[in-house]
């Protein structure tokens, strides 16, 4: 089997994907990726095929320079303008940008099935123009339960701009939606987490969190962390960094009220932070994965990625969600009594300090993410979403 991943250039998007592309590798299948090509040979392993699609951004110049500058005018929106900024400056131009190289990805590597990430538009139009079965790789669960429900309004205005792409990209009669497959979408998560009333159809198949292998981040000062405390992870995200000014103040001055007994491991640009009291570990990037086992919870802004890494490991979590689908995962978050939902823009010290010590003292949300974790393992991960795929050919 030829499978042809179709992914934007984040790496919450991109990393699932790797580890079901080394599955399919290890079975004998022959896997690619095609999106941004000097965006992903950095999300991808060193070896990994990738066909160029989308170089020229919709922020201009190169996917290095179009993206960061997509970012400066995106990072301070909040609410309706930044949907409105994700679909149209982001979503739909990375589309239009995309469409070619992914045609040429798709004729030329012949693939018996596409695996097209949900913000990346182009897969799905190229897949059924030219006729390939398609799925979904879901890597936020956000979509799947009905975000606009209390606004028609919103859900209608990203209707119409599903229904504009699709007719300027010659399929003027509409009628389907390109983030969903009605032949299996890939969902990593499981109804743990995501809630059990959504009634969802048997080709959404739930696998879990997908881990695969991660670029190295050398320089982590292990000897640093503190066997006499316990140890938190202070994290907005690659994107949310420069948006946290603020929150950090907030995140120093809960250090020092919990000095006596909690290290927190932030992983911030120095220059946003300042100075840091010495029993706080600052680094600007963290092997995230290697190091959620030594740690007891988890504070982020509710990106899908982080949060469901910390479930994984049966971590606790405070979540300060900012924009986009983070309100809706940190809702999942709370529902499910694995943690502690703060306002990003009005935490304080003091709010801080009680929401870590509520996950950390109380069982309640250790046991609810310890559920989590149990339904994640057991929904299968990589390997699930391997064999749903071998099923499709």
């Amino acid at each position: 089997m030829r499978v042809l991943f179709t992914v934007p250039p984040l790496a919450g998007h991109v990393n699932p994907t790797v580890a079901v592309g080394a599955e399919l590798a290890a079975r004998g299948h022959e896997v690619a990726w095609t999106g941004p090509a000097s965006a992903l040979a950095r999300l991808l392993p060193a070896r990994a095929r990738i066909l160029p699609a989308g170089e020229e951004t919709p922020g201009g110049g190169d996917a290095a320079g179009g993206y960061a500058a997509l970012h400066e005018r995106w990072r301070d929106l909040r609410g309706v303008g930044a949907l409105r900024f994700l679909w149209e400056e982001a979503l739909v131009p990375l589309a239009r940008a995309m469409l070619p190289g992914v045609e040429r990805a798709a004729a030329g590597f012949a693939p018996d099935v596409m695996v097209c990430d949900q913000q990346a538009l182009a897969g799905p139009l190229v897949a059924r123009r030219l006729g390939i079965p398609w799925v979904t790789s879901a890597t936020t669960s956000a979509e799947l339960t009905r975000p606009f429900a209390g606004f028609p309004k919103v859900g209608q205005w990203v209707d119409e701009r599903i229904a504009g792409l699709l007719a300027e990209s010659g399929d003027p009669g509409g009628g389907w939606d390109p983030r969903f497959s009605d032949r299996l979408v890939l969902v990593f998560s499981t109804p743990g987490l995501v809630g059990a009333e959504e009634d969802f159809a048997d080709h959404y198949a739930f696998v879990g969190p997908a881990f695969g292998a991660r670029p190295a981040v050398p320089g982590f000062p292990w000897q640093r962390l503190d066997p006499d405390r316990l140890r938190v992870l202070v994290s907005l995200g690659t994107l949310n960094q420069e948006a946290g000014a603020r929150f950090y103040r907030a995140v120093l001055g809960a250090a020092g009220h919990l000095a006596a007994r909690v290290q927190l491991v932030l992983a911030a640009p120095a220059a946003v932070v300042g100075d840091v009291p010495p029993h706080v570990i600052l680094q600007e990037r963290v092997p995230q994965l290697e190091l959620l086992p030594h740690l007891d919870a988890v504070v982020c802004h509710g990106g899908h990625n982080t949060v469901c890494e910390a479930l994984a490991f049966g971590l606790p979590l405070v979540v300060a969600p900012i924009r986009d689908d983070q309100p809706i995962v940190a809702r999942q978050v709370a529902l499910a009594g694995a943690g502690v939902r703060l306002r990003f823009a009005r935490t304080g010290a003091a709010e801080l300090r009680d929401a870590l010590t509520a996950v950390l003292d109380r069982p309640g949300p250790r046991r609810a993410a310890r559920r989590i974790q149990a339904s994640f393992s057991a929904a299968g991960g990589a390997a699930a979403a391997a064999d749903r795929l071998e099923k499709l050919t």
